[in-house]
């Protein structure tokens, strides 16, 4: 049997799920490339066994990985298990997402072939098409690779519309949350988000939301989200709420999947910014989703770290938020951010404070610790530490039941980012 030209595997375990659903969504926006076959491998096992099975079927293999920084070791200790143990012939390893764009060099000395810097949808499609035609991809827009031991940087993949490309892969039945804003206008310091994807919004449309909910749930899904940095800013240019806008939102949905089926907004994956929490926003959510609770960007109880952060809103807003969403029926989930450049120990304390003060109005309180993300304006600061006092104080409130969250380990990874910074 003679072997086709390409096939594609995805490295679809759970740190690049729904990276990779967009990614496989769009090779089906292309005539040329929408009968290319691809392999979704959920585990180690399962990669192993598809790219064997895929390089003895074609000619070439691409394997596509997408990552976070956080993820980077497990990402190369994976990929090291996978050369050792699988045949890599006729095997090119792609790597996109946020720490591939912001550190290709690192990413590409994990022993990747090449990297994606930017947004994914059109390099992988133009990347996809030009291995198929039997070309290198060495020349594709937003693809970075190494030659004569020196980084070969083919500028940033372009900013796409979101209308142009589809949030998930109607065809293999790969759903996850509907992506209906990319890009954040606040910048914080701290985020990888707004750095990697521009400052600015850029909203899915209406219509185009409606079209792929209703083959969702034609396929039979009952439960809804959507992927957002700030949930109340759908349909807004600037600061503001556009009210209009995100009830138009909401009702539509409403009105496709009907009753039975689920809403989930303001919550996971996405958080609300404090200052949108009003009578208004909570009003027109308690209207339309089934979500019980929502998820509050607090970040710090110091207002020194929140401006030196660049949040944009004071503590008075967390309070206001906490007070308002329980006021209508839903439980705050508040997330704090330990050891942000500039904290001191009062500042630190002035967060517990915070936190036992949202906590006894009936907020639970996600603590984590702050990461020196790649591409941030925070990416060469000192990892957060977080002193034994405020350790204990956050661990009493997570044995109450009034926090949570893995700040522990995150001390760790902390760490270990801020050591592969030093080493540039």
């Amino acid at each position: 049997m003679e072997k086709s030209s390409l096939a594609i595997v995805f490295n679809y375990q759970k740190t690049g799920k729904y990276a990779l659903n967009v990614l496989a969504g769009s090779l089906l926006t292309r005539n040329t490339l929408r009968e290319v076959p691809v392999y979704f491998s959920k585990t180690m096992k399962q990669l192993l066994a598809d790219i064997e099975n895929a390089t003895r079927l074609h000619k070439k293999v691409i394997v596509a990985w997408s990552f976070y920084s956080p993820q980077y070791q497990k990402i190369h200790k994976d990929l090291t298990y996978l050369k050792k143990h699988c045949n890599q012939k006729n095997v090119i390893h792609l790597a996109g997402g946020v720490h591939a764009t912001a550190e290709p060099l690192h990413t590409l000395n994990m022993g990747f072939d090449y990297v994606a810097i930017g947004e994914g949808e059109q390099i992988i499609c133009d990347f996809t098409e030009a291995v198929a035609s039997g070309a290198s991809g060495n020349n594709v827009r937003g693809i970075a690779f190494v030659s004569n031991g020196q980084l070969i940087k083919n500028g940033k993949g372009k900013a796409i519309d979101l209308n142009d490309f589809p949030p998930c892969a109607s065809r293999y039945r790969k759903y996850g949350p509907v992506e209906i804003t990319r890009g954040c206008i606040y910048a914080c310091k701290f985020c990888q988000t707004p750095h990697v994807n521009k400052a600015r919004f850029r909203h899915r449309s209406i219509e185009n939301v409606k079209h792929f909910v209703r083959i969702m749930s034609a396929h039979g899904l009952r439960d809804y989200r959507f992927l957002t940095p700030t949930s109340f800013s759908y349909g807004s240019k600037d600061e503001s709420v556009n009210l209009e806008a995100l009830e138009l939102l909401l009702a539509s949905v409403r009105e496709i999947i009907g009753e039975q089926k689920r809403i989930f907004y303001g919550t996971f994956p996405s958080e609300i910014r404090p200052e949108h929490v009003s009578a208004k926003t909570l009003s027109v959510l308690k209207k339309y989703v089934n979500n019980d609770n929502v998820i509050i960007g607090g970040q710090s109880g110091s207002q020194n770290v929140l401006n030196t952060s660049r949040r944009g809103h004071d503590i008075a807003a967390i309070i206001n938020a906490v007070k308002l969403s329980v006021k209508y029926g839903f439980r705050p989930n508040v997330d704090f951010l330990f050891g942000l450049p500039g904290e001191t120990r009062k500042d630190a304390q002035q967060t517990i404070d915070l936190a036992n003060k949202l906590a006894n109005m009936g907020a639970k309180i996600h603590n984590h610790t702050f990461m020196p993300l790649p591409g941030t304006p925070f990416r060469n600061e000192a990892a957060g530490n977080i002193d034994e006092m405020v350790k204990q104080q956050i661990v009493e409130l997570t044995t109450l039941g009034k926090a949570y969250g893995k700040w522990s380990g995150q001390l760790a990874i902390a760490k270990k980012l801020e050591n592969l910074q030093q080493k540039k």
